[in-house]
């Protein structure tokens, strides 16, 4: 197969400019580290406390792609634009769903509300994400489409909010479309970042290049917004948001996904994952981790999140299934996949925020 041109000319980067990852999870078979994966963490305190890093590690201040992780944000925007969904569908908005029966026609009810059809859709076609709902699909015929595609929901509240606002439905994914333009000042806003760089997700969809300490930042505000000091239930966007996906986790991911039983198994806590090893946590009193698998691998954001949330004193016993990862050898347990001990070797990170 031909490499693409763009993939042909593109430089490699620097050395120096390369992450200053750190090994955060390793696998091991009979006493052997048989693998090991890198990346970087940060955990941050709320703002109502001072804002301050909690715990590092790797280099939380390199530029990435927080990739679906932005969808909650994105939400943000929407809901700020008018957007007004009941709960199951808001947490949609902000999913990268397994592709199950509700995931795919509440995309779909989402569009009907608006007078739309799904050709208004401008994302990618793919099969459902979920392993079982893709073999049920295919057992009945089922070909990849825009409704199945993970990110179906956001694409069917980003034509939504364009039909609210009368902007045009159709180019909604382009940079220079008032609904992108709305999702970029309120991807700045949250994070308190500029970002270094924008690219395009596997969606379509706008992506920016933003720092683990940014996305953390923005997650504490939106874990935070549902209740204020005084306890009153909060009314802004922030909370709407924060409350649909604490609802309606079986939307955000599906069941059976690490991100869905996370946010049932602790009260309050909010979580959103994204493709090339990235994972966002906001628990309700504003703290918040976010952390990055430098090889893009999925099976060590889980573990390592859990061991995070340990060091923040969070009661982590209920996680013990999604905590770490049986290595079998002849169809008996005999090694882990778990986190390593990376808190006391942390590197420095910022105090103040």
């Amino acid at each position: 197969m031909p490499v693409p041109a763009l993939a042909q000319n593109a430089p490699a980067p620097a050395l120096n400019a390369l992450p200053r990852h750190v090994p955060l999870a390793a696998q091991t078979r009979d006493g052997l580290v048989e693998s090991l994966h890198y990346g970087s963490l940060i955990a941050v305190s709320a703002e109502s406390a001072g804002s301050r890093t909690l715990l590092a590690a790797g280099d939380p201040l390199a530029p990435f792609y927080p990739r679906s992780a932005l969808k909650p944000l994105q939400a943000v925007a929407m809901v700020r634009a008018g957007l007004d969904l009941p709960a199951d569908l808001l947490a949609l908005t902000a999913a990268s769903h397994s592709g199950a029966a509700m995931h795919r026609d509440g995309a779909a009810r989402i569009l009907q509300l608006h007078g739309l059809a799904a050709g208004a859709l401008e994302n990618t076609t793919d099969l459902p994400y979920g392993v079982r709902e893709r073999e049920e699909w295919l057992r009945g015929g089922g070909v990849p489409t825009q409704l199945t595609q993970n990110c179906s929901g956001k694409h069917a509240a980003m034509a939504a909010t364009c039909v609210i606002n009368g902007w045009p439905v159709q180019g909604y994914l382009d940079p220079g479309h008032p609904l992108q333009k709305l999702v970029a000042e309120t991807v700045r806003g949250l994070t308190g970042e500029e970002p270094s760089g924008t690219s395009t997700d596997g969606c379509g969809t706008l992506l920016f290049a933003l720092t683990l300490l940014g996305m953390a930042r923005a997650f504490g505000r939106l874990a935070a917004a549902e209740m204020h000091p005084g306890g009153a239930p909060a009314e802004c966007p922030e909370a709407t948001v924060a409350h649909a996906m604490r609802r309606h986790p079986e939307m955000v991911a599906g069941e059976g996904r690490d991100v869905t039983e996370l946010m049932r198994l602790v009260p309050g806590l909010l979580a959103k994952d994204g493709f090339e090893g990235v994972q966002l946590v906001g628990l309700p009193d504003g703290r918040a981790i976010a952390l990055k698998i430098s090889d893009g691998g999925d099976r060590a954001r889980m573990p390592v999140a859990v061991r995070a949330l340990e060091a923040l004193d969070v009661d982590t016993a209920p996680l013990a299934d999604i905590a770490t990862v049986t290595v079998l050898g002849g169809g008996r347990p005999v090694g882990l996949l778990h986190p390593t001990d990376f808190l006391p070797a942390t590197s420095p990170a910022p105090e103040t925020l």
